[in-house]
């Protein structure tokens, strides 16, 4: 979910606006057990306390946790039972994600090579403390779980918003990085985030406790996880999409991060100049047709930075290793292999 995306969802605060908690008059789909109760009484509200619910696994493999500067305790997911050059998943940036998001490419790489699946601070399993989340933190947290998880030159692939956070810790250590897989990354559009004052006043609007609480509940309904995520989905959105989504965001602290990417705070204001073109790590850009981000400046950046490689993958909205495995595997193996990149060398 990008920029445009997050205006989307702006446009559902007018839709789920928090009444009291004497509003009854909206009725709970199946399942949905959230939708009776979006009042401003947050924790305090005798229904919110039983909305709590337990967090089932994000992937099927061991789970760990790494203490760390930026971000505090950070959850991973590993599978080093073979020999090979690392790989590091990362999810998106949305209202509640985790990585399941990478669950196709964790399952097809796990047999083949160590790989580890990052859950960023404030998502998943890692801690979700009241902080002010920046780009900068993200980055650090990603070189920081590089340098003391790895500790070798790495292969990388990030979703939507995170492939900034990527290319960001690319900038700063680049010779930690093998390469950087960049699938429907922000930051490639001419259409600039809000201004910092826009991004401060949004930030301030959703620090309000009496706000924040119901009004992230309203936003992460089922049907409204289905809404959004449909947007990412040619054919059906995977139900364990929905639940995982929905169960993330019925955790202690789950609106924090959220809300700093609601406010815009999380996006890079010329990101294409001041995150893509300098970089020096070969990378790959998987994208097609997703809805909420535009890629016309990648051709330009293509043409610019001989390191920058492109892959279209049709027919795709942004996640292209659950609707198109094989074409996205294909395309991974193609620029992991050196010889694939050659002929810009």
């Amino acid at each position: 979910m990008a920029c445009e995306e997050a205006s989307g969802f702006l446009v559902s605060v007018a839709i789920f606006y928090p009444l009291p908690c004497v509003n009854t008059s909206l009725k709970p789909q199946a399942n949905d057990i959230d939708s009776s109760c979006l009042c401003y009484h947050g924790e305090n509200c005798p229904r919110t306390r039983s909305m709590t619910t337990a967090l089932p696994e994000s992937l099927d493999a061991q789970r760990r946790s790494l203490q760390t500067e930026a971000g505090g305790d950070v959850a991973y997911y590993v599978d080093a039972g073979v020999q090979g050059r690392p790989l590091l998943l990362i999810h998106s940036i949305n209202a509640a994600p985790t990585a399941r998001e990478v669950a196709p490419l964790f399952d097809h790489y796990r047999s083949r090579r160590p790989v580890y699946a990052l859950e960023l601070p404030g998502f998943g399993f890692s801690e979700r403390r009241q902080t002010n989340y920046t780009p900068a933190l993200y980055a650090d947290t990603i070189l920081e779980f590089c340098r003391e998880v790895i500790g070798e030159p790495l292969d990388v692939l990030a979703l939507s918003t995170s492939a900034e956070f990527l290319a960001r810790a690319a900038l700063a250590e680049p010779a930690r990085f093998n390469s950087l897989v960049l699938v429907s990354p922000t930051g490639m559009g001419s259409r600039e985030p809000p201004s910092g004052a826009a991004s401060d006043r949004l930030r301030k609007l959703f620090s309000i406790p009496l706000l924040s609480d119901g009004l992230y509940r309203g936003l992460t309904t089922r049907a409204s996880i289905r809404y959004f995520l449909d947007m990412s989905f040619e054919g059906d959105v995977p139900v364990e999409l929905v639940d995982q989504a929905w169960a993330t965001a019925r955790q202690p602290g789950a609106q924090y991060a959220p809300f700093c990417f609601l406010s815009m705070s999380l996006f890079t204001s010329g990101a294409a100049d001041s995150l893509y073109q300098p970089l020096t790590v070969p990378t790959l850009v998987l994208y097609d047709r997703d809805p909420n981000i535009n890629f016309d400046r990648l051709d330009e950046l293509v043409a610019q930075n001989r390191c920058i490689f492109e892959q279209r993958i049709p027919p795709t909205r942004g996640l292209p290793h659950w609707e198109q495995p094989t074409g996205t595997f294909q395309a991974l193996e193609r620029f992991w292999v050196p010889a694939g990149r050659e002929k810009r060398a």
